[in-house]
Protein backbone atom coordinates (compact mmCIF):
# COMPACT_ATOMS: atom_id res chain seq x y z
CA UNK A 1 0.00 0.00 0.00
CA UNK A 2 1.13 3.65 -0.85
CA UNK A 3 0.93 4.90 3.07
CA UNK A 4 1.70 8.69 3.36
CA UNK A 5 4.81 9.17 5.35
CA UNK A 6 2.63 11.45 7.98
CA UNK A 7 0.97 7.96 8.53
CA UNK A 8 4.28 6.16 10.56
CA UNK A 9 2.89 8.06 14.02
CA UNK A 10 0.44 6.57 15.53
CA UNK A 11 -3.00 8.11 14.68
CA UNK A 12 -4.62 9.84 17.26
CA UNK A 13 -8.55 9.61 17.58
CA UNK A 14 -10.48 12.29 19.10
CA UNK A 15 -13.97 11.59 20.32
CA UNK A 16 -16.28 14.27 21.20
CA UNK A 17 -19.57 13.34 23.19
CA UNK A 18 -22.28 15.49 23.12
CA UNK A 19 -24.61 14.27 25.48
CA UNK A 20 -24.69 16.47 28.69
CA UNK A 21 -27.23 17.97 30.17
CA UNK A 22 -27.96 21.01 28.22
CA UNK A 23 -28.26 18.21 25.01
CA UNK A 24 -31.44 17.76 23.68
CA UNK A 25 -31.00 15.56 20.60
CA UNK A 26 -29.93 12.42 20.93
CA UNK A 27 -26.07 12.54 19.15
CA UNK A 28 -22.40 12.44 19.82
CA UNK A 29 -19.58 12.88 17.36
CA UNK A 30 -15.92 12.26 16.56
CA UNK A 31 -13.13 13.85 14.76
CA UNK A 32 -10.71 11.22 13.29
CA UNK A 33 -6.68 12.45 13.04
CA UNK A 34 -5.93 15.26 10.78
CA UNK A 35 -3.75 14.25 7.67
CA UNK A 36 -1.79 16.41 5.13
CA UNK A 37 -3.26 15.91 1.50
CA UNK A 38 -0.84 16.11 -1.47
CA UNK A 39 -4.19 17.39 -4.05
CA UNK A 40 -5.96 20.89 -2.98
CA UNK A 41 -8.35 20.39 -5.84
CA UNK A 42 -10.13 17.14 -5.95
CA UNK A 43 -13.93 16.35 -5.29
CA UNK A 44 -15.37 13.50 -3.47
CA UNK A 45 -16.77 11.09 -6.39
CA UNK A 46 -17.85 7.89 -3.76
CA UNK A 47 -17.82 7.23 -0.60
CA UNK A 48 -18.55 3.00 0.85
CA UNK A 49 -18.71 0.85 3.38
CA UNK A 50 -15.39 -1.62 3.30
CA UNK A 51 -17.63 -4.27 4.63
CA UNK A 52 -15.08 -4.57 8.01
CA UNK A 53 -16.92 -1.35 9.56
CA UNK A 54 -14.47 0.96 7.52
CA UNK A 55 -14.43 3.02 4.38
CA UNK A 56 -13.62 3.61 1.01
CA UNK A 57 -13.28 6.92 -0.80
CA UNK A 58 -12.68 7.64 -4.21
CA UNK A 59 -11.71 10.96 -5.02
CA UNK A 60 -10.63 12.67 -8.93
CA UNK A 61 -8.46 15.05 -8.64
CA UNK A 62 -6.70 18.09 -10.72
CA UNK A 63 -3.50 19.59 -10.75
CA UNK A 64 -1.46 22.07 -13.61
CA UNK A 65 -1.49 26.06 -13.93
CA UNK A 66 -4.86 25.50 -15.72
CA UNK A 67 -6.60 22.75 -13.28
CA UNK A 68 -7.11 19.20 -15.71
CA UNK A 69 -8.53 16.15 -14.26
CA UNK A 70 -5.14 13.67 -13.34
CA UNK A 71 -6.44 10.51 -12.05
CA UNK A 72 -8.09 8.79 -8.83
CA UNK A 73 -7.17 9.26 -5.21
CA UNK A 74 -8.19 6.07 -3.01
CA UNK A 75 -8.23 5.94 0.54
CA UNK A 76 -8.90 3.46 2.64
CA UNK A 77 -9.95 3.91 6.78
CA UNK A 78 -10.70 1.39 9.19
CA UNK A 79 -13.86 1.60 11.65
CA UNK A 80 -11.34 3.70 14.21
CA UNK A 81 -11.53 6.65 11.73
CA UNK A 82 -7.72 5.62 10.86
CA UNK A 83 -6.33 6.04 7.81
CA UNK A 84 -4.61 2.86 6.44
CA UNK A 85 -4.56 2.73 3.04
CA UNK A 86 -4.00 5.29 0.06
CA UNK A 87 -3.57 5.03 -3.74
CA UNK A 88 -3.01 7.06 -6.62
CA UNK A 89 -4.53 5.87 -9.82
CA UNK A 90 -3.28 7.65 -12.54
CA UNK A 91 -5.52 7.07 -15.42
CA UNK A 92 -7.15 10.16 -17.27
CA UNK A 93 -9.82 10.40 -20.16
CA UNK A 94 -12.45 8.22 -18.35
CA UNK A 95 -16.07 9.36 -17.40
CA UNK A 96 -16.66 8.28 -13.67
CA UNK A 97 -20.02 6.50 -13.30
CA UNK A 98 -20.49 5.08 -10.03
CA UNK A 99 -18.37 2.70 -7.36
CA UNK A 100 -19.06 -0.27 -5.22
CA UNK A 101 -17.21 -2.85 -2.59
CA UNK A 102 -18.31 -6.29 -3.30
CA UNK A 103 -16.42 -9.21 -1.35
CA UNK A 104 -13.07 -7.38 -0.33
CA UNK A 105 -12.80 -5.96 -3.88
CA UNK A 106 -13.29 -1.89 -4.67
CA UNK A 107 -15.37 -1.89 -8.28
CA UNK A 108 -14.84 1.43 -9.70
CA UNK A 109 -17.54 1.60 -13.69
CA UNK A 110 -16.13 3.87 -15.97
CA UNK A 111 -17.16 4.77 -19.42
CA UNK A 112 -14.57 4.69 -21.51
CA UNK A 113 -14.59 5.79 -25.44
CA UNK A 114 -12.72 2.99 -27.28
CA UNK A 115 -11.20 4.95 -30.89
CA UNK A 116 -10.11 1.63 -32.41
CA UNK A 117 -13.85 0.49 -32.12
CA UNK A 118 -15.85 3.32 -31.93
CA UNK A 119 -18.21 2.85 -29.31
CA UNK A 120 -18.37 3.67 -25.68
CA UNK A 121 -17.40 1.09 -23.35
CA UNK A 122 -18.42 0.36 -19.65
CA UNK A 123 -15.44 -0.80 -18.17
CA UNK A 124 -14.98 -1.99 -14.26
CA UNK A 125 -11.44 -1.49 -12.80
CA UNK A 126 -11.29 -3.97 -9.57
CA UNK A 127 -8.84 -4.12 -7.06
CA UNK A 128 -8.42 -5.64 -3.49
CA UNK A 129 -8.87 -3.38 -0.77
CA UNK A 130 -5.57 -5.09 0.75
CA UNK A 131 -3.06 -4.25 -1.84
CA UNK A 132 -4.67 -1.73 -4.41
CA UNK A 133 -3.58 -3.50 -8.02
CA UNK A 134 -6.53 -2.89 -10.57
CA UNK A 135 -7.72 -5.28 -13.65
CA UNK A 136 -9.89 -4.06 -16.03
CA UNK A 137 -13.22 -5.84 -17.82
CA UNK A 138 -15.30 -4.73 -19.79
CA UNK A 139 -18.98 -5.15 -19.44
CA UNK A 140 -20.84 -3.66 -22.21
CA UNK A 141 -19.86 -2.11 -25.54
CA UNK A 142 -22.19 0.46 -27.90
CA UNK A 143 -20.66 1.67 -31.24
CA UNK A 144 -21.33 5.39 -31.88
CA UNK A 145 -19.65 8.33 -32.22
CA UNK A 146 -17.51 10.45 -29.41
CA UNK A 147 -20.07 13.29 -28.21
CA UNK A 148 -19.19 15.94 -26.00
CA UNK A 149 -21.34 14.42 -22.64
CA UNK A 150 -21.74 11.21 -22.85
CA UNK A 151 -22.86 10.78 -19.12
CA UNK A 152 -26.11 13.31 -19.83
CA UNK A 153 -27.69 12.31 -16.07
CA UNK A 154 -29.52 15.51 -14.49
CA UNK A 155 -32.71 16.56 -13.70
CA UNK A 156 -33.45 19.13 -16.13
CA UNK A 157 -31.74 19.99 -19.06
CA UNK A 158 -31.33 16.55 -20.90
CA UNK A 159 -29.93 16.75 -24.35
CA UNK A 160 -31.01 13.97 -26.83
CA UNK A 161 -29.90 15.53 -30.17
CA UNK A 162 -26.03 14.65 -29.41
CA UNK A 163 -26.48 10.88 -30.72
CA UNK A 164 -25.11 9.15 -27.66
CA UNK A 165 -26.68 9.46 -23.92
CA UNK A 166 -25.98 7.29 -21.34
CA UNK A 167 -26.74 6.57 -17.42
CA UNK A 168 -26.74 4.26 -14.67
CA UNK A 169 -28.52 3.77 -11.54
CA UNK A 170 -27.40 1.42 -8.36
CA UNK A 171 -30.12 0.31 -6.66
CA UNK A 172 -30.03 0.95 -3.02
CA UNK A 173 -27.96 -2.01 -1.36
CA UNK A 174 -25.68 -2.12 -3.75
CA UNK A 175 -26.15 -5.64 -5.12
CA UNK A 176 -27.04 -4.16 -8.73
CA UNK A 177 -27.06 -1.49 -11.64
CA UNK A 178 -29.06 -0.87 -14.31
CA UNK A 179 -27.62 1.31 -17.69
CA UNK A 180 -29.84 3.08 -20.22
CA UNK A 181 -28.47 3.73 -23.45
CA UNK A 182 -29.56 5.94 -26.32
CA UNK A 183 -28.04 6.61 -29.18
CA UNK A 184 -28.25 7.81 -32.95
CA UNK A 185 -26.87 6.38 -36.56
CA UNK A 186 -28.17 7.63 -38.96
CA UNK A 187 -31.70 7.17 -38.92
CA UNK A 188 -31.54 4.59 -36.82
CA UNK A 189 -32.29 5.19 -32.93
CA UNK A 190 -32.06 2.65 -30.54
CA UNK A 191 -32.60 2.80 -26.50
CA UNK A 192 -31.28 -0.42 -24.54
CA UNK A 193 -31.93 -0.84 -20.88
CA UNK A 194 -29.57 -3.33 -19.32
CA UNK A 195 -28.94 -5.00 -15.46
CA UNK A 196 -25.84 -6.24 -13.92
CA UNK A 197 -25.53 -7.63 -10.54
CA UNK A 198 -22.79 -6.43 -8.57
CA UNK A 199 -20.75 -9.48 -9.65
CA UNK A 200 -20.74 -7.91 -12.81
CA UNK A 201 -23.46 -10.77 -14.54
CA UNK A 202 -25.25 -9.34 -17.09
CA UNK A 203 -29.29 -10.34 -16.08
CA UNK A 204 -31.61 -8.33 -18.20
CA UNK A 205 -31.10 -6.80 -21.46
CA UNK A 206 -33.75 -4.90 -23.43
CA UNK A 207 -34.38 -2.97 -26.45
CA UNK A 208 -36.40 -0.28 -25.24
CA UNK A 209 -36.44 1.08 -29.34
CA UNK A 210 -39.76 0.73 -29.85
CA UNK A 211 -41.25 3.33 -27.62
CA UNK A 212 -38.74 6.40 -28.08
CA UNK A 213 -40.91 6.99 -31.88
CA UNK A 214 -42.45 9.25 -30.15
CA UNK A 215 -41.00 10.26 -26.54
CA UNK A 216 -37.42 10.51 -25.53
CA UNK A 217 -36.94 8.98 -21.80
CA UNK A 218 -34.67 9.84 -18.82
CA UNK A 219 -34.51 8.12 -15.92
CA UNK A 220 -34.16 9.29 -12.62
CA UNK A 221 -34.63 6.74 -9.93
CA UNK A 222 -34.78 2.66 -9.96
CA UNK A 223 -36.08 -0.44 -7.84
CA UNK A 224 -35.33 -3.46 -8.07
CA UNK A 225 -36.93 -6.87 -6.16
CA UNK A 226 -34.97 -8.76 -3.60
CA UNK A 227 -33.80 -11.11 -6.27
CA UNK A 228 -33.22 -9.01 -8.89
CA UNK A 229 -35.47 -10.91 -11.47
CA UNK A 230 -37.63 -7.78 -11.57
CA UNK A 231 -36.56 -4.15 -12.29
CA UNK A 232 -38.36 -1.16 -12.34
CA UNK A 233 -37.26 2.24 -14.06
CA UNK A 234 -39.00 5.63 -13.05
CA UNK A 235 -38.69 8.78 -14.98
CA UNK A 236 -39.57 11.94 -17.51
CA UNK A 237 -41.29 10.80 -21.10
CA UNK A 238 -40.09 14.02 -23.01
CA UNK A 239 -42.78 14.29 -25.87
CA UNK A 240 -40.90 14.89 -29.61
CA UNK A 241 -43.51 16.49 -31.70
CA UNK A 242 -46.07 18.08 -29.77
CA UNK A 243 -46.37 21.86 -29.18
CA UNK A 244 -46.53 23.44 -25.97
CA UNK A 245 -46.84 26.77 -24.21
CA UNK A 246 -43.26 28.10 -22.87
CA UNK A 247 -44.68 27.68 -19.62
CA UNK A 248 -45.74 24.49 -19.79
CA UNK A 249 -43.74 21.48 -19.00
CA UNK A 250 -42.91 18.99 -22.20
CA UNK A 251 -43.01 15.61 -20.36
CA UNK A 252 -45.03 12.98 -17.73
CA UNK A 253 -43.90 10.60 -15.37
CA UNK A 254 -43.77 6.86 -16.36
CA UNK A 255 -42.60 3.72 -15.04
CA UNK A 256 -41.07 0.93 -17.22
CA UNK A 257 -40.58 -2.78 -16.26
CA UNK A 258 -37.53 -5.21 -17.35
CA UNK A 259 -37.77 -8.92 -16.43
CA UNK A 260 -35.87 -11.46 -18.51
CA UNK A 261 -39.29 -12.19 -19.97
CA UNK A 262 -40.37 -8.69 -21.70
CA UNK A 263 -41.40 -5.34 -19.85
CA UNK A 264 -44.52 -2.98 -19.86
CA UNK A 265 -45.27 0.74 -19.04
CA UNK A 266 -47.45 2.65 -16.98
CA UNK A 267 -48.23 6.41 -16.67
CA UNK A 268 -49.34 8.33 -13.53
CA UNK A 269 -51.16 11.36 -14.91
CA UNK A 270 -54.62 11.78 -14.23
CA UNK A 271 -56.83 14.97 -15.68
CA UNK A 272 -55.61 18.10 -14.01
CA UNK A 273 -53.49 16.38 -11.91
CA UNK A 274 -49.52 15.81 -13.15
CA UNK A 275 -47.03 13.75 -10.99
CA UNK A 276 -43.70 15.45 -9.82
CA UNK A 277 -40.28 13.70 -8.74
CA UNK A 278 -41.73 9.90 -7.99
CA UNK A 279 -39.59 7.98 -6.76
CA UNK A 280 -40.38 3.82 -6.48
CA UNK A 281 -39.97 1.47 -3.54
CA UNK A 282 -41.15 -1.83 -2.59
CA UNK A 283 -42.75 -1.96 1.31
CA UNK A 284 -43.89 -5.22 2.38
CA UNK A 285 -43.67 -7.37 -1.14
CA UNK A 286 -45.96 -4.10 -2.62
CA UNK A 287 -44.72 -1.35 -5.27
CA UNK A 288 -45.54 2.18 -4.44
CA UNK A 289 -44.58 5.31 -5.96
CA UNK A 290 -44.49 8.54 -4.10
CA UNK A 291 -44.15 12.10 -5.27
CA UNK A 292 -45.75 15.54 -5.65
CA UNK A 293 -47.98 16.71 -8.47
CA UNK A 294 -48.93 19.83 -9.72
CA UNK A 295 -52.95 21.11 -10.63
CA UNK A 296 -51.18 22.35 -14.18
CA UNK A 297 -48.67 22.06 -16.28
CA UNK A 298 -45.39 24.12 -15.37
CA UNK A 299 -43.57 23.72 -12.17
CA UNK A 300 -45.64 24.77 -9.46
CA UNK A 301 -46.40 21.72 -7.13
CA UNK A 302 -49.17 21.41 -5.12
CA UNK A 303 -49.05 18.58 -2.89
CA UNK A 304 -48.11 15.02 -2.39
CA UNK A 305 -48.92 12.02 -4.43
CA UNK A 306 -49.11 8.19 -3.84
CA UNK A 307 -49.51 5.25 -6.16
CA UNK A 308 -49.67 1.65 -4.80
CA UNK A 309 -49.25 -0.53 -8.48
CA UNK A 310 -49.50 -4.29 -9.47
CA UNK A 311 -45.75 -5.49 -9.31
CA UNK A 312 -46.16 -7.69 -12.50
CA UNK A 313 -49.23 -5.75 -14.64
CA UNK A 314 -48.21 -2.21 -13.20
CA UNK A 315 -52.17 -1.38 -12.87
CA UNK A 316 -52.54 1.30 -10.69
CA UNK A 317 -54.53 -0.31 -7.54
CA UNK A 318 -54.55 2.70 -5.41
CA UNK A 319 -54.08 6.58 -6.26
CA UNK A 320 -54.13 9.94 -3.81
CA UNK A 321 -53.58 13.19 -3.88
CA UNK A 322 -52.94 14.84 -0.52
CA UNK A 323 -52.58 19.06 -1.15
CA UNK A 324 -50.34 20.52 1.30
CA UNK A 325 -52.40 22.35 3.73
CA UNK A 326 -52.62 25.89 4.79
CA UNK A 327 -49.81 25.09 7.85
CA UNK A 328 -47.24 23.60 5.22
CA UNK A 329 -47.75 26.91 3.11
CA UNK A 330 -47.04 29.07 6.33
CA UNK A 331 -44.19 26.76 7.33
CA UNK A 332 -42.33 27.69 3.97
CA UNK A 333 -43.63 31.22 2.57
CA UNK A 334 -45.17 32.96 5.73
CA UNK A 335 -46.79 35.59 4.74
CA UNK A 336 -45.44 35.89 1.45
CA UNK A 337 -47.25 36.58 -1.82
CA UNK A 338 -44.75 33.89 -3.91
CA UNK A 339 -46.94 30.50 -3.19
CA UNK A 340 -44.75 28.51 -6.18
CA UNK A 341 -43.05 25.03 -4.85
CA UNK A 342 -41.20 24.03 -8.21
CA UNK A 343 -37.92 21.61 -8.60
CA UNK A 344 -38.03 19.05 -6.06
CA UNK A 345 -35.11 16.66 -5.97
CA UNK A 346 -35.72 13.62 -3.79
CA UNK A 347 -32.88 13.03 -1.35
CA UNK A 348 -34.15 10.06 0.95
CA UNK A 349 -36.39 7.60 1.58
CA UNK A 350 -37.40 5.06 4.46
CA UNK A 351 -40.63 3.16 6.01
CA UNK A 352 -40.85 3.01 9.65
CA UNK A 353 -42.23 -0.41 11.74
CA UNK A 354 -45.74 0.60 10.93
CA UNK A 355 -44.96 0.91 7.32
CA UNK A 356 -45.20 4.51 7.19
CA UNK A 357 -43.26 6.11 4.24
CA UNK A 358 -40.97 9.33 5.53
CA UNK A 359 -39.08 10.95 2.65
CA UNK A 360 -37.53 13.81 2.09
CA UNK A 361 -36.80 16.42 -1.15
CA UNK A 362 -35.12 19.62 -1.85
CA UNK A 363 -35.71 22.91 -4.22
CA UNK A 364 -32.82 22.73 -6.52
CA UNK A 365 -32.30 24.88 -9.59
CA UNK A 366 -29.42 25.98 -11.86
CA UNK A 367 -28.91 29.51 -13.26
CA UNK A 368 -26.38 30.76 -16.01
CA UNK A 369 -24.69 34.19 -16.74
CA UNK A 370 -22.22 35.42 -18.96
CA UNK A 371 -18.49 36.85 -17.61
CA UNK A 372 -15.41 38.08 -19.16
CA UNK A 373 -12.60 36.50 -17.84
CA UNK A 374 -8.98 38.22 -16.68
CA UNK A 375 -8.39 37.51 -20.40
CA UNK A 376 -10.88 39.61 -21.76
CA UNK A 377 -13.20 36.35 -23.40
CA UNK A 378 -16.65 35.63 -22.57
CA UNK A 379 -17.36 32.46 -20.03
CA UNK A 380 -20.45 31.02 -19.14
CA UNK A 381 -20.86 30.75 -15.56
CA UNK A 382 -23.65 27.96 -13.87
CA UNK A 383 -24.43 28.24 -10.22
CA UNK A 384 -26.10 25.54 -8.78
CA UNK A 385 -28.82 26.45 -5.58
CA UNK A 386 -30.06 24.30 -2.87
CA UNK A 387 -32.68 25.67 -1.32
CA UNK A 388 -35.78 24.36 1.02
CA UNK A 389 -36.08 20.86 2.41
CA UNK A 390 -39.25 19.62 1.91
CA UNK A 391 -40.00 16.80 4.27
CA UNK A 392 -43.48 14.54 4.28
CA UNK A 393 -44.95 11.40 6.01
CA UNK A 394 -47.26 9.25 4.83
CA UNK A 395 -48.97 6.36 6.59
CA UNK A 396 -49.92 2.97 5.07
CA UNK A 397 -52.24 3.68 2.90
CA UNK A 398 -50.70 6.81 1.50
CA UNK A 399 -52.52 9.42 3.29
CA UNK A 400 -50.93 12.40 4.74
CA UNK A 401 -49.80 12.49 8.43
CA UNK A 402 -47.60 16.18 8.40
CA UNK A 403 -45.38 18.01 5.48
CA UNK A 404 -43.08 20.28 6.57
CA UNK A 405 -40.06 22.72 4.92
CA UNK A 406 -37.33 23.75 6.21
CA UNK A 407 -36.32 26.95 4.64
CA UNK A 408 -32.46 27.74 3.30
CA UNK A 409 -30.65 28.95 1.06
CA UNK A 410 -27.88 27.73 -0.64
CA UNK A 411 -25.74 28.71 -3.76
CA UNK A 412 -22.18 27.56 -5.29
CA UNK A 413 -20.33 27.49 -8.74
CA UNK A 414 -17.66 24.88 -7.56
CA UNK A 415 -18.30 21.32 -5.32
CA UNK A 416 -21.92 20.88 -4.25
CA UNK A 417 -20.39 18.33 -1.82
CA UNK A 418 -20.18 20.78 0.62
CA UNK A 419 -23.85 22.33 0.20
CA UNK A 420 -27.71 20.55 0.47
CA UNK A 421 -27.77 18.47 3.38
CA UNK A 422 -27.94 14.71 4.52
CA UNK A 423 -30.62 13.06 6.28
CA UNK A 424 -31.06 9.51 8.60
CA UNK A 425 -34.38 7.97 9.85
CA UNK A 426 -34.08 6.41 13.51
CA UNK A 427 -37.25 5.11 14.33
CA UNK A 428 -39.98 7.65 13.76
CA UNK A 429 -38.06 10.35 13.79
CA UNK A 430 -36.19 11.78 11.04
CA UNK A 431 -32.48 13.70 11.08
CA UNK A 432 -31.36 16.45 9.37
CA UNK A 433 -27.68 17.68 8.75
CA UNK A 434 -26.85 21.22 7.99
CA UNK A 435 -23.17 22.56 7.68
CA UNK A 436 -23.92 26.45 7.71
CA UNK A 437 -21.85 29.88 8.17
CA UNK A 438 -25.05 31.19 10.07
CA UNK A 439 -24.47 31.25 14.21
CA UNK A 440 -28.46 30.47 14.75
CA UNK A 441 -31.40 29.96 12.59
CA UNK A 442 -35.06 30.88 13.45
CA UNK A 443 -37.59 28.74 14.62
CA UNK A 444 -40.66 30.99 14.09
CA UNK A 445 -44.21 30.85 14.70
CA UNK A 446 -46.20 27.85 13.26
CA UNK A 447 -43.16 25.76 13.17
CA UNK A 448 -41.31 27.88 10.35
CA UNK A 449 -37.31 27.01 10.69
CA UNK A 450 -35.13 29.83 8.32
CA UNK A 451 -31.46 29.14 8.33
CA UNK A 452 -29.93 32.49 6.71
CA UNK A 453 -26.24 32.63 5.23
CA UNK A 454 -23.56 33.82 7.56
CA UNK A 455 -20.34 35.19 6.57
CA UNK A 456 -17.93 33.07 8.42
CA UNK A 457 -15.05 31.11 6.33
CA UNK A 458 -15.98 28.33 9.25
CA UNK A 459 -18.85 26.23 9.12
CA UNK A 460 -21.28 25.44 12.09
CA UNK A 461 -22.93 21.64 11.98
CA UNK A 462 -26.65 22.11 13.15
CA UNK A 463 -28.63 19.10 13.52
CA UNK A 464 -32.79 19.59 12.89
CA UNK A 465 -35.07 16.38 13.98
CA UNK A 466 -38.50 15.97 12.90
CA UNK A 467 -40.37 13.67 15.33
CA UNK A 468 -43.26 11.47 14.32
CA UNK A 469 -45.76 14.23 14.83
CA UNK A 470 -43.82 16.64 12.57
CA UNK A 471 -42.85 18.59 15.51
CA UNK A 472 -39.46 20.45 15.02
CA UNK A 473 -36.55 20.51 17.40
CA UNK A 474 -33.03 21.47 16.24
CA UNK A 475 -29.43 22.00 18.01
CA UNK A 476 -26.10 23.22 17.10
CA UNK A 477 -23.91 19.92 17.01
CA UNK A 478 -20.62 20.78 16.51
CA UNK A 479 -19.18 24.57 16.50
CA UNK A 480 -17.25 26.33 13.70
CA UNK A 481 -14.47 26.28 16.47
CA UNK A 482 -14.13 22.92 16.81
CA UNK A 483 -15.07 21.99 13.24
CA UNK A 484 -12.17 23.94 11.44
CA UNK A 485 -12.28 21.59 8.00
CA UNK A 486 -15.96 22.00 6.33
CA UNK A 487 -17.64 19.03 6.12
CA UNK A 488 -18.55 17.14 2.95
CA UNK A 489 -22.06 17.23 4.50
CA UNK A 490 -24.50 16.28 1.52
CA UNK A 491 -22.04 13.04 0.44
CA UNK A 492 -22.11 11.13 3.84
CA UNK A 493 -21.98 7.10 3.89
CA UNK A 494 -24.64 6.34 5.92
CA UNK A 495 -25.38 3.01 8.23
CA UNK A 496 -29.00 3.15 8.57
CA UNK A 497 -28.85 -0.14 11.19
CA UNK A 498 -27.10 2.31 13.19
CA UNK A 499 -27.71 5.53 12.85
CA UNK A 500 -24.72 6.35 11.98
CA UNK A 501 -23.53 8.90 9.84
CA UNK A 502 -19.45 9.21 8.19
CA UNK A 503 -18.49 12.33 6.61
CA UNK A 504 -15.04 13.80 4.52
CA UNK A 505 -13.92 17.07 5.97
CA UNK A 506 -11.65 18.41 3.59
CA UNK A 507 -10.05 22.11 3.09
CA UNK A 508 -6.93 22.38 0.76
CA UNK A 509 -4.70 20.25 2.17
CA UNK A 510 -5.65 19.19 5.18
CA UNK A 511 -8.63 16.37 5.48
CA UNK A 512 -10.18 14.41 8.36
CA UNK A 513 -13.35 11.68 8.94
CA UNK A 514 -16.01 12.98 10.86
CA UNK A 515 -18.72 10.22 12.47
CA UNK A 516 -22.04 11.40 14.03
CA UNK A 517 -24.02 8.90 15.48
CA UNK A 518 -28.16 9.17 16.66
CA UNK A 519 -28.86 6.93 20.13
CA UNK A 520 -32.36 6.87 19.87
CA UNK A 521 -33.62 5.39 23.22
Amino acid sequence: MDIGKNLVLPCLFFCVFFLTQAQQLPVKYSFGEKYNDRYKYSNLLEISDDGMGGSILVRSYYTGIILKPKGYYIEHYNKDLELIGEFNYKLKGLDFVNAFVKNGQLNILFLDYNLGKGSYDYVVHRSPLDHFNFSQETILSIPSQQVNEPMDHNYYRRNFSSGFTTTAFLNEDKSAFAISTHFKRGKEEKHFVYLFNSSLNKLMEYDFSSEIEEKNYAFENIVTSKDLSQLYLVGKAYYKKKRFAATERKFQYEMLKVTKYGAGIQTFDDPGKFSEALKPIIVNDKLICVGFYADRKDNRYNGLAYFELDRNSLVIKERKYNAFSQQFMADKFGREDDTEIKNLVFKNISVTKDNSILFNAEEYFVTSSVQQDPTGSRIKIERFHYNDIVSAKLNSEGDIIWARNINKSEVTQGDGAYASYSSCTSGDNTYYLISTAAENPQLLSGERLVFKQGLSRNRNVFMIQLDKEGKIRYEKVIDDHEARLPLMVSMPLIDKENGNMLYYAKRGSKKQLVKVEINTP
